[in-house]
C-alpha cells in the first residue's frame, strides 16, 4: 500500500482548486472515521477518500471520470480494491458497490458537500452544525443544489444505517479537520 503522502502527490498533481482539495480531504476525514468505527483499515480507506474525485478536474465528463483516474490508480499500484470502490461511487459507471469501503465511499461523497454547506451558512463553523439542521437543508432543493439528495439518502441506506445517525458520524468526522477545511469558525 502506497502512504498517504504519495495519495497526497496524486492528489495535487491531478487537482488545482481549492474547493476540490477540500472535497477530498473531508471524503478523506468521513471515510477515515468510518473504517475506524467498523474496524477496517483505515489507511486504505482514507487514501480512497482522498482519491476518490483526483481526476475529476482533468475529467470532469461522466464518460471519463472516474474511470480515466482509475487507469492512473492501477498504473501507479494502487490496490484493485480502491480502484473498484472508486469507479463505483458513481452510479454513472455502472460498476457495483460490493465491499463495505465501496459502501460508505458512496454514502459520503455527496453528504460531505452538504454538511460542507450547512456549515458556511454557520458561520464557516463545523461544530456549530448539527444533524437536525443538514437534515431541514437536505428538504431545500435550492440549497447546495449541486448535492443529489437521492444519493445521501440512498448512501445511508447502502449501509445500513439511519441518515440522522450517518450525518452525525459525517459531522463529526469532519469536525476533526475543520481547520483544514476552513470550517472552524471565526
Amino acid at each position: 500500500m502506497k502512504s498517504r503522502d504519495d495519495a497526497w502527490t496524486l492528489l495535487t498533481t491531478y487537482t488545482k482548486e481549492p474547493h476540490l482539495i477540500r472535497h477530498a480531504l473531508a471524503v478523506e476525514a468521513a471515510m477515515r472515521g468510518a473504517a475506524q468505527r467498523l474496524g477496517e483499515d483505515v489507511e486504505l480507506w482514507g487514501a480512497t477518500g482522498l482519491l476518490h474525485d483526483f481526476d475529476y478536474e482533468r475529467y470532469p465528463t461522466l464518460e471519463d471520470h472516474p474511470v480515466k483516474g482509475s487507469e492512473i490508480l492501477r498504473a501507479e499500484g494502487y490496490p484493485e480494491e480502491m480502484v473498484v470502490a472508486i469507479l463505483g461511487h458513481g452510479n454513472h459507471t455502472g460498476v457495483p458497490r460490493t465491499t463495505a469501503m465501496a459502501h460508505q465511499l458512496f454514502a459520503v461523497d455527496e453528504l460531505t458537500g452538504l454538511v460542507m454547506a450547512v456549515a458556511m451558512v454557520k458561520g464557516r463553523d463545523l461544530a456549530a452544525v448539527e444533524p437536525g439542521s443538514v437534515m431541514r437543508k437536505m428538504k431545500d432543493k435550492a440549497f447546495a443544489r449541486g448535492v443529489s439528495r437521492q444519493d445521501v439518502t440512498d448512501g445511508a441506506a447502502e449501509i445500513g444505517e439511519g441518515l440522522e445517525a450517518h450525518i452525525g458520524h459525517v459531522i463529526a468526522d469532519l469536525t476533526e479537520i475543520a481547520p483544514a477545511l476552513g470550517l472552524a469558525g471565526a
